[in-house]
């Protein structure tokens, strides 16, 4: 009877670590995808352990498990009252990779927790992600609320500089699509939408941002106009970076060997504990089963 629970404990601590282990965070991706860049949430607080809860830990869960074949999903959890019906989106930034795109999510739902505890709605926007979770839909709404605007220092009326701003600008406003990258010379710029805005939604907010960025920032070496469901953001010079493709290519090569890692790990593990479970089953007999603690829940990853 004494070597049974031993073994059993022993199986449990190497069940434990293994859990732990593959729980260890993952190595840090470029600034250019997991630097935080705003965040934001409800008053309304759930209570703990309650429906609603519930439902966010499947919605966030969704959110994250769909970032590694989608750039873009948006989900509905309905429930049995209107009050604990969550509505929730992702968005990868337009250049990243599936691999790059999971860890930013996943790194941005890790947010929630330290940010909006406990609160019934929340939105996290990193450089290479924006999540957003609510009770009260949102998804395929307009809204052109400005978030964040940030503007850099002036360089005083520099005419060049101006107009390939002006031009690049311009360029961004008058293209298609979700995603949109523009450059000239010393300039870059790049602009995106939410993925639930109709083609002309997006025009409309862009054009927004772009018209806000033009007036409030000025003469800026930099400017960044995020509004509720699109951005528009220029760079001239050495000012910070928005998009660099060397950079790009250096993230999407680490984002890729970081998410074979996690899958063979995952991979592992799961192996282990069959192998475990089938050399206990051999050496305890089949009395064991009634000694063998019953599994009464599943296990739940609680992005929060």
């Amino acid at each position: 009877m004494g070597r049974r629970r031993s073994s059993s404990s022993s199986f449990l601590s190497l069940f434990i670590f293994l859990v732990s282990f593959t729980s260890l965070p993952i190595p840090s991706l470029s600034s250019d995808t997991d630097t935080f860049v705003f965040g934001g949430c409800t008053q309304q607080k759930y209570t703990q352990n309650s429906p609603y809860e519930s439902n966010l830990n499947s919605l966030l869960t969704s959110l994250v498990n769909s970032a590694t074949y989608s750039s873009y999903n948006n989900y509905t959890i309905t429930a049995s009252t209107p009050q604990d019906t969550l509505y929730g989106l992702y968005q990868c930034r337009g250049d990243l990779s599936m691999p790059d795109c999971a860890t930013c999510v996943a790194r941005s739902v890790t947010q929630f927790g330290v940010l909006c505890p406990q609160t019934c709605g929340g939105a996290v926007q990193l450089q290479g992600c924006y999540v957003k979770y609510d009770n009260a839909t949102f998804l395929g709404v307009e809204d052109k609320t400005v978030v964040l605007k940030k503007c850099g220092p002036s360089i005083g009326y520099d005419d060049d500089a101006m107009s390939r701003r002006d031009a690049v600008l311009g360029a961004l406003a008058s293209s298609g699509g979700p995603y949109r990258v523009g450059g000239s010379g010393q300039v870059q710029g790049v602009a995106q939408c939410v993925g639930d805005l109709s083609s002309g939604e997006c025009q409309d907010c862009v054009s927004e941002a772009i018209g806000r960025l033009k007036s409030d920032c000025g003469g800026a070496v930099y400017g960044d106009m995020f509004l509720a469901k699109c951005y528009a953001r220029y760079q001239t010079g050495s000012a910070h970076s928005i998009y660099s493709k060397a950079h790009h290519d250096k993230s999407t090569t680490d984002g890729e060997k970081t998410f074979a890692i996690i899958i063979g790990l995952l991979t592992g593990v799961a192996l282990l504990i069959i192998f475990l479970t089938f050399i206990r089953k051999v050496f305890e007999g089949p009395d064991a089963y009634l000694h063998a603690p019953a599994l009464e829940n599943g296990l739940m990853v609680d992005y929060l």
